[in-house]
């Protein structure tokens, strides 16, 4: 294949471009925010799984705190309408009294241990009323953060993704101007060889393997035409030459 020399030089710039599309392209894959976002919002799973439960067992202990309450209320009653008995002399068989008399005691027995459940139940409710309120407020922090950390994300991509439109308006300008079949073997060849498609001859070296041309290599280039597309013998890329290739 032949190509004018200037068009050789020209697909060193667009290999340029293409190695800084995709050093744009690794460094918006690789911003260490991605991997704070992910930490952060596996903090934020499990503590909202933890509030949930501490919620749960606050509406639980609620639920609990007013059946107790109402129990004690029941016994609370029952109790103040025997005493009514007790006081208004309508039972007058000793008997009966004494009958009468044990069962308020029993009462009173019971409403204390009725009363001694709601204060434990009421201490259950109010740690879990701590917790949620703790939780609430981790759960608060670590959205904040995210928040913070996805908006320095999307500051970093809108600078990144300016900077790559940049780079493929510049590319497309230039691979405009190289003939389409230097271009396609380019092209082709990049994809084969990692995204470099074409290396400079730098001091009778491949920049693309970083391997020297022996004597009967350099003797072949120096004696190939300016217009012929040279092909390193070793990584099998476009080889450029240029006033720098020490021929």
């Amino acid at each position: 294949m032949n190509a004018a020399p200037a068009d050789q030089i020209r697909l060193l710039d667009v290999q340029a471009l293409d190695v800084r599309l995709q050093q744009l392209a690794h460094k918006r894959r690789s911003l260490p925010e991605h991997a704070e976002i992910e930490s952060l919002n596996k903090d934020l799973t499990q503590l909202r799984d933890l509030l949930v439960a501490s919620q749960t067992e606050e509406s639980d202990c609620a639920r609990e705190q007013t059946k107790a309450e109402q129990d004690v209320d029941q016994v609370r009653q029952r109790a103040a309408r025997d005493q009514k008995r007790l006081d208004s002399g309508a039972v007058s068989s000793p008997k009966d009294l004494e009958n009468l008399q044990r069962e308020i005691t029993s009462l009173a027995k019971r409403q204390g241990d009725l009363e001694d459940v709601v204060l434990e139940v009421m201490e259950r409710r109010e740690s879990a009323q701590e917790r949620v309120a703790e939780l609430t407020e981790r759960v608060s922090s670590v959205q904040s953060k995210i928040d913070d950390a996805t908006s320095r994300r999307d500051a970093a991509f809108e600078s990144l993704d300016g900077d790559t439109a940049t780079a493929r308006k510049e590319r497309e300008v230039i691979a405009a101007t190289i003939p389409p079949d230097l271009l396609k073997l380019y092209d082709k060849l990049r994809d084969q060889q990692g995204g470099v498609g074409a290396a400079r001859l730098y001091q009778r070296r491949c920049e693309g393997c970083r391997l020297e041309l022996n004597i009967t290599e350099v003797n072949e280039v120096k004696a190939a035409s300016p217009d012929t597309v040279l092909r390193c013998e070793n990584c099998r890329r476009i080889l450029v030459r240029t006033s720098e290739s020490g021929l």
